[in-house]
């Protein structure tokens, strides 16, 4: 079967479905539609061949058959209080018209499966999706307006189909890293932007991951958080021909974005600098391979550390209006008791006022 059945038993199958408004067997029945992983890989990978139309139209034309059938036997009304997604009405759409040319198309404009519904995921060799993402926003940070300026021109680039680099987020703990990247999500969505965290275990299986998100109609961040090998780490070298230099060609619609807390990603030593003067080529070689991950972004975005006024700063942005001299002593005091100065501190202490 082209559309298999999620549950042995319809009954089961629409107990366990997630469905909008209205009537639930034509949801149920276009939610196999979406999800028939196998046949929407197959028409984003290949043209429709006559033969592979024939046999979509007659399932489909089962699938006709089976929502009469449903709907006579159990005339349900709703089962879901939400509006349909645009994916399910354009699946409800093909169901009905029978016709395999706009099956593909369904699948070439909205993907299928998880990927028809979610923005947001997390790879650690396989995918999962992210049921509710953070909403984090660009106006909670402060202080980096060139950064998050460059780091947005970059991304805008990349939703229009022109060149872009892959680039790392490089900077002191809490300064907002993270938060950019997560509202990259937040802001462009709408645009067709979809978030991928990738792991430490997925970086094991980076040509995987390329193979599965390059053929759908979306546009990827890879967002690795908190990067950093030791020495050995074989994940260095599977990110560093990634970034470039892989036999492979990396889809275009992948772009991949790092936060770090070390500039060179990569753990140095004082034994690994050569001495002054050294003639010696190999002196340089294990210095110049730990440069060489870093330097393969083509955009490094340093966020510094805040210092207090950059603190108070933040705190006053977050809280939406100027600091009295109790409060003001109170948010330095809550930084002072170990916390730091940090974006993050300033979130924390907000947090705790309002």
């Amino acid at each position: 079967m082209l559309f298999p059945a999620a549950h042995n038993s319809p009954l089961h199958e629409l107990f366990q479905a997630d469905l909008p408004t209205g009537e639930p067997w034509g949801w149920v029945l276009a939610q196999r539609i979406l999800n028939s992983a196998a046949l929407a890989r197959r028409l984003l990978h290949d043209p429709l061949a006559p033969g592979l139309a024939t046999w979509i139209e007659a399932e489909l034309r089962a699938l006709q058959g089976e929502l009469e059938a449903l709907k006579n036997a159990h005339p349900y009304g709703d089962f879901g209080a939400r509006a349909p997604r645009p994916a399910e009405a354009a699946a409800l759409e093909v169901l009905k018209r029978g016709s395999a040319p706009e099956l593909q198309r369904l699948y070439q404009h909205f993907g299928y499966g998880i990927y028809a519904s979610h923005s947001a995921f997390r790879y650690d060799g396989s995918m999962a999706p992210v049921a509710h993402p953070d909403p984090s926003r660009f106006e909670e940070l402060v202080g980096y307006t060139r950064q998050l300026t460059a780091l947005r021109t970059n991304v805008q680039r990349f939703l229009e189909g022109k060149p872009t680099v892959p680039m790392l987020l490089y900077g002191a703990r809490g300064s907002g890293k993270s938060t950019s990247v997560k509202a990259l999500h937040t802001h462009y969505k709408a645009q067709g932007l979809r978030l991928v965290e990738v792991s430490s275990e997925g970086l094991e299986r980076l040509p995987e991951l390329l193979e599965l998100l390059g053929p759908l109609p979306y546009r990827f961040v890879l967002y690795l958080d908190d990067l950093a090998f030791n020495e050995g780490d074989a994940r260095s070298h599977k990110l560093k021909v990634l970034l470039e230099g892989a036999i492979y060609e990396r889809p275009a619609n992948l772009l991949v974005i790092a936060t770090s807390n070390r500039r060179n990603l990569l753990t140095q030593s004082w034994s690994d600098r050569p001495e002054p003067g050294s003639t010696d080529p190999t002196a340089w070689d294990t210095l110049q391979d730990k440069l060489a991950l870093a330097d393969r972004f083509g955009l490094v975005l340093t966020f510094p550390p805040f210092d207090q006024g950059h603190y108070l700063e933040a705190v006053r942005h977050l809280l939406g209006r100027e600091l009295e001299d109790e409060l003001r002593r109170a948010a330095l005091q809550f930084a002072l008791d170990g916390r730091g100065f940090s974006g993050r501190t300033a979130r924390h202490f907000v947090n705790q006022v309002v």
